[in-house]
């Protein structure tokens, strides 16, 4: 329940003869008591509860300002980390990571490599899958050793631990170069088993 819709309750509880005890008890402990006759006292005096201004600390780094300053930095700059946006701004890391996951409603999402395939890559992929359902018996597809291949890169690794986007779900995340694509044949190792 909203603060607002709890103000209203409680105006129309004291406004049908309601004391602040028994408002107390009919919100089970939602409001403290103290509130509750603060708030009474508001309606006796103005007709109304006013609160002058918001409860609580006023926030002093989580401002709009702060938080437009980290979303036009991400506008920006697609790959950041929040250490990286908490130095440039000037914010504390924890203030940043809260901008942007409540504030902005923001996820961080590794950037995933995946094989680069061609049309022509796929449709052979096909050719290969009917030619086999088409020639081999199922006892016969049993025989068939599947090998694998894993090929190491002698040019250097991509650390995707240190990359992230900021987006509100995956497929935007893909949008902004969530994904990096892999050329097949760069100078590499490759090592097969079967």
């Amino acid at each position: 329940m909203k603060s607002k819709d709890i103000q209203k309750l409680v105006l129309s509880k004291y406004e049908n003869g309601d004391g602040p005890t028994k408002i107390f008890r009919d919100l089970n402990g939602t409001l403290s008591l103290p509130t509750i006759e603060r708030w009474c006292k508001s309606i006796r005096d103005t007709g109304c509860i006013n609160l002058s201004k918001p409860p609580g600390r006023p926030r002093t780094i989580r401002t709009n300002a702060n938080i437009q300053k980290v979303k036009h930095r991400l506008e920006r700059r697609r790959t950041v980390s929040s250490r990286k946006l908490s130095r440039e701004l000037g914010i504390s890391r924890t203030s940043v990571r809260r901008v942007l996951k409540n504030d902005l409603g923001l996820h961080a999402y590794k950037v995933q490599n995946e094989p680069m395939l061609t049309d022509e890559h796929k449709e052979k992929r096909i050719q290969f899958a009917n030619w086999i359902r088409t020639n081999f018996r199922k006892e016969d597809t049993m025989k068939i050793l599947f090998s694998d291949e894993k090929m190491f890169d002698i040019d250097g690794v991509y650390n995707s631990q240190n990359d992230r986007i900021w987006a509100v779900n995956r497929s935007e995340a893909d949008m902004k170069g969530g994904t990096r694509q892999k050329r097949k044949f760069p100078q590499k190792v490759m090592i097969w088993l079967g």
